[in-house]
């Protein structure tokens, strides 16, 4: 893969509102086709439930929609406030909204704009600094509307080590009432919380971040929130590398080189794959020890090479992290050993290789096997694609 500038990692977490099952926050991110723009927003929509959520839904989607088009972002700003309705009783709008619109057309700087409109202000650490920044404060009048609104607006550049970090007032106004946090959580202890996190961890994913940070405030509502709960962590780093061997090469003479191209690989390295662990085992004269400690009876064990971080059995470990993946299934709530520590890698970097063997397997063929298993290229075509749109994940495919 290619030497890299930064990339940015982005990930969120959320609890529901007690007794809900159906969230009134909504995040959302994309990038661009070029892969040169990624576009982030965080609504709320008034109230809970579904009618918060179509409202939130609404928001977020038009906001990313307008991100992308030619239109300046205080323009897109008016555009939302002008569709979004208004509450008769209370006079405010029926959803917030965090914007961040991300450049990535610099090797080492990733020029940022944030639009805030009546969500908690988003923090940005440096390392595990806390970075004051300049917000503009711009009025906006709605055409239906009875008087100003204020959205906040901000020009960032972030570098390798910044994190900006996005979230609902379910957030900020966890355990409000408790004797520890009458007034809620509020914005210097919640600044405090995550400063000390980054300080004990200052490699720290994105998706850990926030999941951290959710917690938190649940705990502090006493696990049952009064508000949705949602965080959203943008994070500008070096890459992370991860190469994938599935499969043996098509043609045996090229088995050497599958080996000496993993081994070579400048970061983590899987070998998904029971004949493809073998070539390994057998150019390195290795041994392959099985791991039996979590067993499953769906998803063969893991096992363990020198050299490797993680080696599994290949067509049903690969399908099933496919559908995890999908589904978005929180690495912890995975059952399955295997799948578990496969997704969790995989979600831990930032750029994957997918080496692909193309030898048929005539296991492969035998009629008995489940028919959504399909075969492998299809199933790294999933995986692909679900790193790529869900996870804003770089890939890249070789086959051999």
């Amino acid at each position: 893969m290619k030497q890299a500038s930064c990339v940015v990692d982005v990930d969120w977490a959320q609890f529901y509102k007690k007794n809900q099952r159906i969230g009134g926050d909504v995040f959302l991110s994309s990038r661009d086709s070029d892969k040169t723009r990624v576009v982030c927003t965080l609504s709320d929509g008034l109230g809970s439930g579904v009618k918060a959520n179509v409202l939130a839904s609404m928001t977020a989607n038009m906001a990313q929609k307008l991100s992308f088009s030619p239109l300046q972002v205080i323009k897109s700003s008016q555009i939302i406030m002008d569709t979004l309705p208004v509450c008769k009783e209370r006079k405010i709008s029926y959803a917030t909204f965090t914007i961040a619109q991300m450049l990535l057309d610099s090797p080492n700087v990733v020029k940022t704009r944030l639009i805030e409109y009546d969500n908690p202000d988003s923090f940005l650490f440096d390392g595990g600094e806390m970075v004051e920044f300049k917000r503009q404060t711009i009025s906006l009048k709605r055409k239906r509307g009875e008087k100003h609104e204020q959205v906040k607006y901000s020009e960032l550049n972030l570098r390798d080590g910044h994190r900006l970090i996005m979230m609902s007032d379910g957030v900020t106004q966890a355990g409000i009432g408790t004797r520890s946090h009458p007034l809620g959580w509020r914005h210097g202890p919640l600044g405090d919380f995550i400063r000390k996190t980054l300080s004990r961890d200052d490699q720290i994913c994105s998706r850990d971040l926030a999941r951290i940070i959710i917690r938190e405030a649940r705990n502090l509502d006493r696990g049952e929130p009064g508000d949705d709960i949602t965080c959203a962590v943008i994070t500008v780093r070096k890459p992370r590398d991860l190469v994938l061997a599935s499969g043996p090469p098509f043609h045996k003479e090229s088995d050497r080189e599958l080996v000496e191209q993993v081994m070579n690989f400048n970061g983590r390295k899987i070998v998904s794959g029971g004949t493809t662990a073998q070539i390994f085992s057998r150019e390195l004269e290795r041994k392959i020890t099985v791991d039996l400690r979590n067993w499953d009876r769906e998803i063969p064990p893991c096992s363990k090479m020198e050299g490797l971080d993680l080696v599994t059995e290949g067509m049903l470990t690969l399908n099933r992290a496919a559908v995890e993946l999908e589904n978005r299934v929180p690495v912890e709530e995975i059952k399955s050993a295997s799948v578990r520590k496969f997704v969790e890698l995989i979600l831990q970097s930032d750029r994957i290789l997918f080496l692909v063997g193309t030898k048929i397997n005539e296991a492969h063929q035998d009629p008995n096997i489940p028919a959504e298993i399909g075969i492998r290229r299809s199933i790294i075509h999933r995986i692909r694609k679900v790193l790529e749109k869900t996870y804003m994940k770089e890939t890249e495919l070789s086959y051999l």
